[in-house]
């Protein structure tokens, strides 16, 4: 239980302030975290490597905490960790895009428009893992766009 329970609170950042904004701090020391490691160059193979990685120890480790501490307690934050790698995948490594991506992703999570809201009915760590999947992806797909289409 130790080692989920540090896990789902993204090494203890899920404590912060008894778990009352700490998704947004997750998501944010770890974009900065995701930001070096681009920046050093990290191979595609890697950052799907370590997406998936987050993903599947995610699930476990939210559906174990999930027995002591109810469904997506607000401590758990390896789900915002996912989401925002998933934000920031493949974007141009830039202090434009990379804010950008954490305000999309933090206002889809949120928000939880179309399918993200349904896919939270999915059992256990699932549920909790695959909404900020989908807010992460939707958010990587707008940036992506703007990127492109040199909107900014």
């Amino acid at each position: 239980m130790k080692l989920a329970r540090l896990v789902a609170t993204g090494i203890g950042i899920g404590y912060i302030n008894n778990g009352k904004g700490a998704g947004t701090v997750a998501a944010l020391v770890y974009g900065v975290i995701w930001y070096g490691l681009q920046k050093q160059g990290l191979a595609v193979w890697a950052s799907l490597c370590i997406i998936a990685g987050v993903f599947i120890i995610g699930v476990w480790s939210a559906s174990v905490v999930e027995q002591e501490w109810g469904k997506d307690h607000r401590q758990v934050v390896i789900d915002e960790i996912l989401g925002i790698f998933a934000s920031l995948f493949l974007l141009p490594v830039s202090y434009v895009y990379y804010p950008l991506a954490f305000i999309f992703f933090r206002l889809f999570d949120i928000t939880k428009p179309l399918i993200i809201r349904k896919s939270e009915n999915l059992p256990s760590g699932w549920g909790v893992m695959t909404d900020d999947l989908l807010a992460g992806i939707c958010s990587n797909l707008l940036v992506q766009f703007i990127a492109r289409s040199n909107l900014w």
